[in-house]
């Protein structure tokens, strides 16, 4: 089932807005931050990690958490549309196996995204900048661990895009999310902060390797933010699944029919004395349309398609 919901997931990607996202702010982020290295190479003396120092200026500390959210929220938006919510509490999937996929897909984007920020790295520091050599292989290590500390990051804005119905909200949260760990990490609590590790991994605005025998404490920082977010969300799915079945449990005899759904309720779609009976056993497809999840009723007696 993890395996289908994955397949779902990627298909919201098909012709998403979010491609738009996905080119434009590392653009951005690449066009200022190589401007700002020709406009002081009296300063920025140290060649390719100077030119890594201004690309990811704004990049890790703004732009790759608005991504991130960007991202989360997106993934949940359909969910959040109508009455989706109930059609995956009454539908035979884990909830928490649809949640994971969602962070798997995410993850999935930041590679991609890391990839293509390097890409613009070297060719604005061959292009523009001069350069006739190519960057060092610390810098590919910096994007790795980005991603490490990412992951963080991607499971608290899952989390928040989860519970927060709003697409703009979760994104908002994240860029504040991202300023708030730059100035935790300037006081020294950068594994206290999720923000913070993404910024710490990719060693922004630094030319020397902060991370320089520290990385296990940062890899555990990751794991640990990791773990405490994902306990959290498989809690409160498993609260909302058994809310659902806990309200079928209290309807059931009085609707006068079958059990809603198999035994499944739709949380706030009935009320006593206007309560309406729902076809049983759904069954989870995936759409044709991009990735929409939806139940579709088997009714052998009343011949329903």
């Amino acid at each position: 089932m993890l395996k289908r919901c994955i397949i779902a997931e990627n298909r919201k990607l098909h012709a998403s807005p979010i491609w738009v996202i996905f080119f434009v702010l590392p653009l951005i982020s690449a066009g200022y931050g190589t401007f700002n290295y020709l406009q002081n190479l009296e300063i920025l003396t140290e060649r390719w990690y100077s030119l890594w120092t201004q690309h990811t200026l704004f990049y890790s500390m703004l732009f790759f958490p608005a991504m991130v959210s960007a991202y989360a929220a997106y993934l949940w938006r359909l969910e959040h549309l109508g009455h989706n919510w109930n059609l995956i509490m009454a539908a035979p999937v884990r909830p928490f196996a649809l949640f994971a996929a969602k962070l798997l897909v995410v993850v999935k984007l930041m590679c991609f995204t890391q990839c293509f920020v390097f890409v613009l790295y070297v060719a604005c520091g061959r292009l523009f900048a001069g350069f006739s050599d190519w960057p060092p292989v610390s810098i590919v290590f910096y994007l790795v661990r980005g991603i490490f500390g990412g992951l963080a990051v991607a499971a608290v804005q899952l989390l928040l895009a989860m519970l927060i119905r709003s697409f703009a909200v979760p994104i908002f949260l994240g860029l504040v999310g991202g300023i708030a760990g730059m100035l935790i990490g300037n006081k020294g609590y950068a594994l206290l902060w999720p923000y913070c590790l993404m910024q710490q991994g990719m060693n922004a605005n630094r030319s020397t390797d902060v991370l320089a025998g520290n990385v296990l404490p940062f890899l555990l920082a990751c794991a640990g933010w990791l773990a405490v977010v994902l306990l959290t969300a498989k809690v409160l799915l498993e609260k909302m699944d058994v809310k659902a079945k806990c309200f079928t449990a209290q309807l059931g005899p009085n609707i006068g029919g079958p059990a809603v759904y198999g035994g499944w309720a739709f949380a706030g779609e009935h009320r006593a004395g206007n309560a309406r009976p729902l076809p049983p056993r759904p069954i989870f497809l995936l759409a044709k349309r991009p990735a929409l999840l939806y139940n579709k009723s088997i009714n052998k007696q009343e011949g329903t398609p």
